[in-house]
């Protein structure tokens, strides 16, 4: 028998953004597994203390690519719930509406990267190509594919704006969309090479999701409710009528389903939304906000990998103090290490990636500890 270690990364064709996997293996089977991040660390918590909540909130956007419009409505989110300040309901709703956007076009995209790790190409490019339409939509509503910059203290931009003649067109697309992920998800569960790759691969049961704090689609695909904007966390929700998609085999075809079942509430979300911007004011931003002295508070919302957890205060000059930032990847990834154990070493990287990881927004911080010289 082959005892030995395998290691992937950090740099790797079967993964998207870096980091090291050391597979410890019996032959071809994994018995331990060490999971290493901290590559991409570029210490934005450190570089926001300091500065007025206006300008640190622009360096959330910049944590990550994928989700930046959550990073930065979260950031606005937390002066204005400590400010009191008050928000125009079509901002809110317009943030709601991109938010939706950028989940689909998170979505889709693992799709493509999942199909890709476990070998069907074809399948990977269809998923591509069903992202397409949702990052020109998010172009056409912010001029942006990556960074829309939407949300600001007390509103949203006014490029962001969405006009009532520009709606129906909007609504159509998220029509199509439908009909097409409807494609994708029945070829999905009718191809017997994605089935035998995915089905009773990866298995994570309710009791390990909940040891290692599973969030989100992960966690919902453990059968377990996670989802914060159906707890009451997000008010900018309430409006909206919407179902928690929750499966209960935990492996990694359940948490690809759990995100592709998820696609149509999130189009559900958009077209109610867009509906009701005809009946909103046309007010979309505060001018006449104030930014005042307040201590730490604690704000949540729900990304697309699950609970984004913010939190800072503004001291009297009105600059930002004790920030904090906390992103689901961290403890999915937990779960994720913990799983592998009994797997071939070429569903590694598949687990891995079933859990949707983001280490460009998990790699926030590093702790330097200083150690005497003997």
């Amino acid at each position: 028998m082959y005892e030995g270690e395998i290691a992937i990364g950090p740099i790797h064709s079967s993964i998207l953004e870096p980091h090291r996997l050391r597979l410890f293996i019996e032959d071809e089977i994994v018995k331990d597994a060490e999971l290493i991040i901290g590559v991409n660390y570029r210490g934005v918590e450190l570089l926001m203390e300091g500065l007025p909540p206006e300008k640190a909130t622009i360096l959330t956007e910049k944590i990550c690519g994928i989700c930046s419009h959550i990073h930065l409505w979260c950031g606005v989110r937390v002066a204005e719930i400590g400010s009191n300040i008050e928000i125009p309901e079509r901002a809110n709703y317009i943030r709601v509406i991109v938010e939706e956007l950028e989940r689909l076009h998170s979505h889709t995209l693992l799709f493509g990267h999942a199909f890709e790790v476990l070998g069907h190409e074809t399948m990977s490019m269809r998923a591509f190509m069903l992202r397409e339409p949702i990052m020109q939509t998010l172009f056409d509503i912010s001029g942006s594919r990556i960074q829309y910059s939407c949300p600001v203290i007390g509103g949203i931009r006014p490029r962001c704006n969405i006009p009532d003649k520009h709606i129906p067109n909007l609504i159509e697309r998220m029509d199509k969309f439908d009909e097409k992920m409807k494609v994708l998800l029945d070829r999905t569960l009718n191809d017997p090479l994605l089935i035998s790759r995915m089905k009773d691969i990866g298995v994570m049961d309710r009791k390990i999701a909940a040891k290692y704090h599973a969030l989100g689609p992960t966690a919902r695909g453990s059968g377990i409710k996670s989802d914060l904007r159906k707890m009451g966390y997000v008010p900018e929700y309430d409006p909206f009528e919407f179902e928690e998609i929750i499966l209960d085999d935990g492996d990694v075809l359940s948490r690809i389903l759990v995100r592709m079942y998820e696609c149509f509430e999130s189009t559900k979300i958009i077209r109610q939304a867009l509906k009701g911007l005809y009946d909103l004011p046309k007010e979309f931003y505060n001018p006449n906000y104030e930014i005042t002295e307040f201590k730490p508070i604690d704000t949540y919302n729900e990304a697309q990998r699950g609970q984004v957890y913010y939190s800072y205060g503004i001291n009297s000059e009105g600059r930002i103090i004790h920030s904090k930032i906390r992103t689901p990847t961290e403890t999915n990834l937990a779960c994720m290490e913990a799983i592998l154990k009994g797997y071939h070493i070429s569903d590694a990287e598949l687990i891995i990636a079933s859990c949707d990881p983001c280490f460009t927004c998990t790699d926030r911080l590093i702790m330097a500890i200083e150690k005497k010289r003997i």
